[in-house]
């Protein structure tokens, strides 16, 4: 069990299969400031803070947990208007649990990550990674690891494992492209494949809707692997919301399927 939930909270982050974490508490990290000025600079993006989508977690037709993706707020992150994003993931069974967190700061203008934050709670075992992003510098600082502090090498207008997912639903999908982006914020996993693959209307326990079929390709191990076959269906508008995602492991298949979602009050 712990595998395979765990590998959903990354997948629906849709960047990594790597399973890097942090201790979680009842909820998203509360350490920045919530932007109250009406006048900052933002890129147009279909999301807003309140915006949330709830999932049902299945492996093969057993329900195994719940996931959800909210954005939290807009807040004030080293002088930066930041959409802050989380995902939840919860489940297992009496013998193994899990509760997961990950939470990504995006820079409202650029939509460059400026913090990662992952919280990994499984089998009550805890470990805790943090990402201070520049990308004004292209470097990036693993906060959890001390000491010392080491600033490595990133990219220009980087991306991490939650804030990609939130990017994809800003560009436009043409069926037939494949969109290939250096972006991602540690340079030895790009580029970033997106294709996409047709469009299909489907049916998920929160209604049925158009939907834009992707398969995400990133050079790592796991379920978006170059060898593997995950696919992630966005709704078919301007939202680009996850409806459901679907994966093809040796060992079964791990699916998402919106069962609720709650669009922002602010759009």
């Amino acid at each position: 069990m712990r595998s395979h939930i765990s590998l959903v909270a990354v997948l629906a982050a849709a960047t990594s299969a790597d399973s890097w974490a942090q201790p979680t508490g009842a909820g998203p990290t509360t350490a920045t400031q919530t932007v109250v000025a009406s006048d900052v600079k933002r890129a147009k993006v279909p999301f807003a803070p309140g915006e949330r989508l709830e999932y049902d977690v299945r492996f093969g037709a057993i329900k195994v947990g719940s996931a959800q993706m909210e954005v939290v707020g807009l807040d004030n992150l080293r002088g930066r208007p930041a959409w802050h994003t989380a995902f939840w993931v919860r489940g297992g069974n009496f013998l193994y649990r899990v509760n997961d967190v990950y939470e990504s700061w995006i820079d409202a203008e650029t939509l460059s990550s400026l913090r990662f934050v992952q919280e990994l709670e499984e089998g009550g075992k805890e470990v805790t990674r943090r990402f201070e992003i520049y990308p004004e510098r292209a470097v990036f600082v693993q906060t959890s690891k001390k000491p010392p502090l080491k600033e490595e090498k990133s990219v220009s207008q980087p991306l991490d494992d939650g804030s990609f997912l939130y990017f994809i639903r800003t560009i436009p999908l043409e069926v037939g492209k494949t969109y290939d982006f250096d972006r991602y914020f540690r340079p030895d996993r790009n580029p970033v494949r997106i294709r996409i693959l047709r469009r299909e209307r489907i049916k998920v326990p929160a209604g049925t809707f158009d939907a834009i079929v992707v398969q995400p390709v990133i050079k790592t191990k796991g379920i978006f692997s170059e060898n593997g076959h995950a696919e992630v269906w966005l709704s078919d508008d301007d939202r680009h919301i996850m409806l459901q995602l679907k994966s093809k492991l040796s060992f079964g298949s791990l699916n998402l399927y919106l069962k609720s979602y709650i669009p922002s009050p602010n759009k």
